[in-house]
């Protein structure tokens, strides 16, 4: 196994001692225990990326929690770069809580799991996002609903949006990307993970790669919408328009 992946999992069991340890002595307290699960993250996210060497470019500002913002998805690579850049809520499929290590430790930084074949799961999700946001907290979304291989932003789905719609609440936009060096595996082979793609071939062949760079590049403004089909085609439309394209056609 590479020393990457060694590496890895040793900075992340750290990671979930500390979650753990903070969370229990701020459990009374919410906001205490969002602010604990936000220092955590990033010092997870940004300890992740230097092990892989992946540096992170950012244009534009990160929104200040509380904040619901949706992006494009590439890779559970995501999670780590945002992780790093913008901590807040994740939203990830329900699969993701029985992987081994990585389960246990999105689950402790509050990530809230959505059943994708059942339509009306959504409807408890939005809960867990408006009381997410009510705390404090920001929530990032991956309004795909699927990873791509970063030809181009696929459609929002619009279901997780309807909460969003209803209130007014403004929601921040960003796009991530990804390269190589070159002589390096591309990134959409390499950092992307999407079709009939393993999990752990993929994994150790990230380990493998030299250096790579994530960009993410965050709207200047917010959106709001009248209801949730008109905010999500808006949100598609500002991102799809600085997203920086992994591999062209």
């Amino acid at each position: 196994m590479p020393l990457r992946a060694l590496g890895i999992i040793a900075w992340s069991a750290a990671s979930l001692g500390l979650m753990a340890l903070g969370l229990a002595l701020a459990w009374p307290s919410p906001r205490a225990r969002g602010g604990w699960r936000r220092v955590v993250v990033r010092g997870w996210g940004r300890g992740l990326a230097a092990i892989l060497g992946l540096r992170i470019e950012v244009e534009g500002t990160a929104p200040a929690p509380p904040f619901f913002l949706v992006s494009n998805h590439l890779s559970y690579v995501d999670a780590v770069v945002y992780a790093a850049v913008a901590p807040g809520r994740f939203v990830a499929k329900r699969e993701v809580r029985g992987w081994p290590g990585i389960g246990i430790l999105a689950w402790m930084a509050g990530t809230i799991f959505i059943d994708r074949g059942a339509p009306r799961d959504a409807l408890r999700v939005q809960r867990h996002l408006a009381s997410a946001y009510e705390a404090g907290e920001g929530v990032l979304v991956f309004a795909e609903a699927t990873s791509s291989e970063g030809r181009r932003v696929l459609p929002f789905r619009p279901a997780l949006l309807d909460w969003a719609a209803r209130t007014g609440r403004p929601v921040h936009h960003a796009s991530i990307s990804y390269r190589t060096p070159a002589g390096a595996e591309p990134a959409h082979q390499s950092i992307c993970w999407w079709g009939d793609m393993t999990f752990g071939p993929h994994f150790l062949g990230l380990c493998r790669l030299p250096s790579a760079t994530a960009s993410v590049t965050f709207g200047a403004a917010s959106l709001t919408g009248e209801d949730r089909r008109t905010l999500a085609a808006a949100l598609q439309r500002a991102v799809a328009g600085h997203f920086i394209p992994v591999v062209g056609d």
